[in-house]
């Protein structure tokens, strides 16, 4: 099977994957030397009228819901063609932060469509990959040959755009999917030719297989990511302390620049109330944080780190190893707290959400389907028309019963029956109007006054602007 490259962007209509949509998808595929292969793809996804746009990121990508309905195509229509061209055996996917961004609007996507939202990534030899923790190890710990951006405070920054500017790549329009993903491969091809040793080490290691030899190696290691400080490059030694208790897939990594027996010696609650302490909040933080394995984490063996890198980074092997000598020490007592801690935040975390109205959209992370409701899915996938109404769609999973309803309203309004459309209106004036003032048609009316205000706005805002209070007259639902 031979491997490809599949370079792919989004440009959404807010920055929840379980609320808002898709409005742009830009991709490219490529060979593994980063030659394009075929055409690109620039597509626009169709609004429906239940969903709200965030005004900001409208602001931002320009994209009005208006141009959608005019230009592009339904989410069922795109997703034919995602899983006809696009996620073909052997792709690689990759962006610029597409593991944490990117491909959660893709899952949601495809769960509400009736698609499984993760066979895409690794049935048939697909996998995924990511550019940002490539970029952020890479300035790291081998950032020669590359020009690295700093923001007007002069704190290290790796925006895309800036990375584009600064070394001269093209990027013709920020913020643009297929734009995006023109930059993101010329970026890719830059780093591939300045440091092709860890191009490939982190491509090769994007497993989780490959990503779990390394993490229970019971063994210091360097990782990268976003979570640590931007005067370190985003960088540390870590340790793993004992596999997620609650999040399967997951280890627990104790930053090796602190000392752990203090934190040892604190009780399961002090240790939940340090792990949510912001940097800026008073009181002790706890340094650990979660590794996933499915998430490409950038991770390397402690040899990568030269003299050089140690001292861009502000790491001193004798403290750091002093300190993995003390964390085997307490390392069970350590573990077992931590664990009471994990239990203490996830009881925290549930009662908010329980506190939530809580949207069928929304609850793709509920449980898998069935082997019976995943057959009765695939029906509903080829079913056009007038079909849906006539096929076996009695799920087990009560999700799936309830997004039957929605499905239709959203791609095939057309066959829809009068009682079809009253569940579809109250459907909509729950969501939309629910909570009068602070219901989300509510808040978008008030942002919408909010960002008019404000002095300076370039005409092309102030049409943004109005062309979003058009829109959202347009969905305004008859109250019931």
């Amino acid at each position: 099977m031979t491997n490809t490259f599949y370079f792919y962007d989004l440009e959404t209509s807010g920055f929840n994957p379980r609320e808002a949509r898709i409005m742009q998808f830009g991709g490219q595929r490529t060979d593994m030397e980063l030659n394009p292969i075929g055409k690109p793809h620039d597509v626009l996804i169709k609004m429906t009228d239940d969903v709200v746009p965030e005004p900001d990121a409208i602001l931002v990508t320009g994209i009005t819901p208006q141009r959608t309905l005019q230009d592009g195509i339904s989410e069922v229509e795109f997703l034919k063609l995602f899983s006809e061209e696009i996620a073909v055996p052997g792709t690689i996917f990759v962006g610029f932060n597409t593991v944490r961004f990117d491909d959660e609007f893709m899952r949601f996507l495809l769960y509400r469509n009736f698609y499984d939202a993760y066979e895409w990534q690794w049935m048939d030899g697909k996998s995924r990959w990511d550019l940002l923790d490539l970029v952020r190890m890479t300035r790291a710990l081998r950032p020669e040959g590359i020009k690295w951006p700093v923001d007007s405070q002069g704190i290290a920054t790796n925006r895309l755009e800036l990375l584009a500017s600064i070394n001269g790549l093209i990027h013709e329009n920020a913020h643009d999917a297929l734009s995006d993903v023109m930059a993101s491969i010329e970026l890719a091809k830059l780093i591939k030719t300045k440091q092709p040793d860890l191009f490939n080490y982190l491509l090769k290691i994007r497993t989780k297989d490959e990503v779990k030899k390394i993490v229970n190696s019971d063994q210091a290691f360097v990782y990268t990511s976003g979570k640590y400080a931007s005067e370190f490059e985003k960088t540390t030694v870590v340790a793993t302390v004992c596999e997620h208790p609650s999040q399967s897939g997951g280890a627990l990594e104790f930053d090796l620049r602190h000392d752990p027996t203090p934190y040892a010696s604190m009780d399961a609650g002090a240790l939940a109330e340090a792990w949510r302490r912001r940097r800026d909040d008073s009181g002790p933080r706890l340094p650990v944080k979660t590794l996933k394995y499915n998430r490409c984490p950038a991770i390397a063996p402690l040899g990568v780190l030269d003299e050089p890198s140690q001292q861009r980074l502000g790491l001193d092997q004798k403290i750091y190893m002093e300190n993995f000598k003390k964390l085997q020490k307490v390392k069970k007592e350590l573990c077992s707290k931590i664990k009471q801690a994990v239990e203490l935040l996830d009881k925290k975390q549930q009662a908010k959400l329980l506190e939530d109205e809580v949207e069928v959209d929304s609850r793709l992370y509920d449980g898998f389907f069935g082997g019976e409701d995943k057959t009765k899915m695939g029906l509903v996938r080829s079913a056009t028309g007038e079909e849906l109404n006539s096929i076996d769609t009695s799920f087990h999973d009560q999700r799936l019963q309830t997004l039957l309803s929605l499905y239709k309203a959203r791609n095939y309004s057309g066959i829809m029956t009068d009682e079809d459309r009253t569940v579809w209106e109250n459907y909509r004036n729950r969501k939309l109007l629910s909570g009068g003032n602070t219901s989300r048609l509510g808040r978008f009316f008030a942002c919408l006054g909010e960002l008019a205000e404000q002095k300076g706005l370039s005409d092309e805002k102030r049409y943004l602007l109005e062309e979003l209070q058009l829109y959202g007259q347009s969905i305004m639902p008859e109250e019931t």
